[in-house]
């Protein structure tokens, strides 16, 4: 009988975004499956909320049920999530999926999110002139990501004199909170000349924010991310362009690794997965693979 293995995937919460690196991880997973002859399943666990307490409890009841090995986009530092070192100190392999990793014995899979914020940062100073009111909307604030994303657009803005930086929100990685957060910013900063953001949720209720108020064109924005709203947002022109993971192979790494490690061979510190700039002009080509 083919021996089986089961990984888990445990997102920041249930988001189209995930949803995307899901995907990733089950292809990988069948791939695996058909050609070792293993019988590879990968179970996909979102929690409701972004919360450390809920990410924390999720990942103690997985590690009762003994899984081969377990991928986790952490909420908070890794040394704040107790859980991951619960889980370690059983011997399941753990391994963090777009976030950095502050220990060498975890492998991270993701890209550089530092350089991700430049690229968005830099793109969006050079649209308006590299002068203006530019707002940067924050994601989870605690998430080792977003965080990293917003201190790198922030650190880019403060180079150009002529650029005045306004607080853009907070969305907690959700929608709805994006847009409202958006709508009062915009009302707030009639004058506003571009958004920033730092994850996939900022820039869809961005998106929709400016289209209310009837600012499409007027202010740019340069966000995070490829998933279709936001590729749709790009066709649309309401959206200029994004600096965007590539959550599928997130996903597939992800699983690859955990299969690896499961083997006990020697892991990497970090795999890295890229960063792809999408614009109107390659944008049809990335809604092509949406279908």
């Amino acid at each position: 009988m083919a021996r089986t293995l089961r990984f888990v995937i445990v997102p920041k919460v249930a988001h189209p975004w995930f949803d995307e690196v899901n995907k990733g991880a089950q292809a990988q997973a069948e791939t695996l499956s058909r050609e070792l002859g293993v019988e590879i399943v990968v179970d996909y666990l979102p929690p409701s909320i972004v919360d450390v307490v809920e990410q924390n409890a999720i990942l103690e009841k997985i590690a009762k049920s003994q899984p081969s090995g377990i991928a986790v986009d952490p909420v908070d530092e890794v040394r704040h999530m107790t859980a991951i070192d619960h889980i370690r100190n059983q011997g399941i392999p753990v391994v963090l999926f777009d976030s950095p990793s502050p220990d060498p014995s975890i492998t991270s899979v993701g890209n550089n999110f530092s350089q991700q914020g430049i690229i968005a940062a830099e793109r969006l100073v050079k649209l308006i002139g590299y002068a203006g009111k530019v707002a940067v909307m924050q994601g989870y604030p605690m998430a080792p990501n977003h965080r990293e994303r917003y201190e790198a657009q922030m650190a880019v803005l403060k180079k150009y004199p002529d650029i005045t930086v306004v607080d853009g929100g907070i969305d907690n990685d959700d929608i709805e909170t994006a847009r409202q957060e958006a709508l009062a910013v915009l009302e707030s900063h009639p004058d506003l000349s571009g958004y920033l953001c730092c994850d996939a949720s900022g820039p869809i209720g961005i998106a929709t924010a400016i289209k209310e108020a009837g600012k499409a064109g007027k202010v740019k924005v340069v966000s995070m991310d490829g998933i279709k709203p936001i590729l749709d947002a790009i066709k649309e022109g309401v959206i200029e362009s994004s600096s965007a993971t590539i959550p599928r192979m997130q996903g597939s790494m992800s699983v690859l690794m955990l299969w690896q490690a499961s083997l006990g061979v020697q892991m990497p510190q970090a795999v890295d997965t890229g960063i792809d700039v999408i614009t109107q002009e390659n944008v049809d080509r990335y809604l092509a693979d949406e279908v």
